[in-house]
């Protein structure tokens, strides 16, 4: 048994200690926004947050996550108005989408590290955040626009 914080609720569950967090969260929590990718931790597609931190979850051990408290996409705002996710929605940001709940928990991540964060930071931190899309320059736009609102400027960055 491991039991953990998840979204704000404590949640228990039984099984193999080795299974990767991304199968608990989806198959045995049921939520369903982070995404599989690779399975290797490479694409970025299952980013969720243990204590803060963007986690790769489908390299993650469930037994990782012990008295944890982790956040996914559907954690992140429950009206989906985090100023990130706004910034997202604002710039227009996805295509597809699969990739986007990944993105978004590394982006808010990135600007807890980086509040002012220049393309560089950006650009190297979201680097192994893969968009087959290629929506690469929407994306720092998004990061771009939500740092500036939460400082309150309304120049974008």
């Amino acid at each position: 048994m491991t039991t953990f914080r998840l979204n704000g609720r404590d949640v228990t569950v039984d099984v193999p200690d080795d299974t990767p967090l991304l199968w608990v969260i989806r198959d045995e929590v049921g939520l369903t926004g982070t995404k599989f990718g690779c399975g290797i931790g490479m694409c970025g597609a299952c980013t969720i947050h243990i204590g803060g931190r963007a986690t790769r979850s489908c390299v993650t051990p469930v037994s990782a996550a012990e008295g944890a408290d982790i956040t996914t996409i559907e954690g992140v705002d429950p009206e989906g108005n985090h100023p990130v996710q706004q910034a997202w929605r604002d710039i227009q940001v996805p295509q597809c989408g699969y990739c986007q709940s990944g993105q978004i928990m590394q982006a808010i991540s990135l600007l807890k590290d980086y509040p002012s964060p220049t393309d560089e930071e950006i650009d190297a931190v979201m680097a192994g955040s893969l968009c087959r899309c290629m929506t690469y320059v929407r994306i720092r736009e998004a990061i771009k626009k939500a740092a500036a609102n939460a400082r309150g400027d309304s120049s974008n960055g």
